[in-house]
């Protein structure tokens, strides 16, 4: 699942390069009897609601909050998309295929042709011909608009922790969230989007290992020292992702159809039975924490 660097990376994608433009018409196939009455585009009724709002409207800007992508219109409504498992933006030229009712890029070669950009569900159409399409293998993805004015009432966002990359979460604000659950794993506290957002899977692994601690301590007793070598090592590892253009060890792309690099700067995640990085006969070892998988050094992280 795409975690906050993927996240973060999409929407830097969507301001250099949709942000300004008008919507023009929007094309969708997710609809599904399973969400008939519900409130996103995978319900038909809603789907038709939603088309009629955002037709003509300006793309003023996208933005970022936990793991969620929020298009912000200059009709004063905001498109919310959580990409959940397998789901991308990408903005390009492309044609739609009546035959096999999909869309598909105009250019005979290029990124936007990777096979893991073809599960295209959800369509754009742009002011400047262009599209803005959304691929998503697993038809996870949860998306629906809302008037900007309530993002504070809207249930997807008015329940999530601070944001580990602001100037306002501190020291000292890790440290009350973290107390929130003082005698839970510290790995299924920092994934936990209530307690702290945008950190997942991939990402908790990382910092972890950075910070010496082992995926089962009880947050509660972890050491005043290595609170503070997590901190740095969460700002950090997140960084490093958005600076690397995210994780591409599934299926995340970029805005171009291209794949993040930070799949090759893994310490832990996936490592399983591989030295560990600090080389001093360390092993990567793998165990599940809260029926997730957790990858960690046998000799460097120690458990509190």
């Amino acid at each position: 699942m795409p975690e906050l660097p993927e996240v973060q990376t999409t929407v830097d994608g969507l301001n250099a390069e949709v942000k300004g433009l008008r919507i023009t018409a929007v094309w969708t196939d997710y609809f599904s009897a399973f969400h008939a009455g519900k409130e996103n585009i995978k319900n038909p009724k809603y789907f038709a609601r939603f088309k009629k709002e955002i037709i003509d409207a300006k793309i003023t800007e996208a933005e970022r909050q936990g793991k969620n992508v929020l298009i912000h219109l200059g009709n004063s409504r905001t498109i919310l998309i959580h990409m959940k498992m397998t789901g991308h933006l990408m903005a390009g030229h492309y044609i739609f295929n009546a035959n096999e009712k999909t869309w598909k890029p105009r250019a005979a070669k290029g990124p936007l042709l990777d096979p893991f950009n073809k599960f295209i569900h959800l369509v754009f159409s742009l002011s400047d011909k262009r599209q803005l399409v959304f691929s998503d293998l697993r038809k996870f993805a949860k998306i629906f608009l809302f008037e900007t004015a309530d993002r504070h009432i809207i249930e997807d966002l008015m329940h999530l922790g601070p944001d580990p990359l602001t100037k306002e979460f501190t020291f000292a604000k890790m440290r009350e969230r973290l107390a929130l659950r003082p005698t839970g794993k510290i790995k299924q506290i920092l994934m936990d989007q209530k307690i702290i957002s945008g950190i997942g899977n991939i990402y908790s692994d990382e910092m972890l290992w950075r910070a010496g601690i082992h995926p089962l301590s009880v947050a509660g007793k972890i050491p005043l020292p290595q609170l503070k070598r997590l901190y740095k090592a969460m700002s950090g590892v997140l960084r490093k992702g958005i600076d690397f253009g995210g994780d591409s060890d599934s299926d995340y792309r970029n805005i171009y159809g291209e794949r993040g690099q930070f799949q090759h700067k893994h310490n832990a995640y996936r490592r399983t039975g591989l030295p560990c990085p600090k080389k001093d006969s360390g092993t990567i070892a793998r165990l599940m924490v809260g029926g997730r998988s957790s990858h960690f050094c046998d000799k460097h992280q120690r458990c509190y």
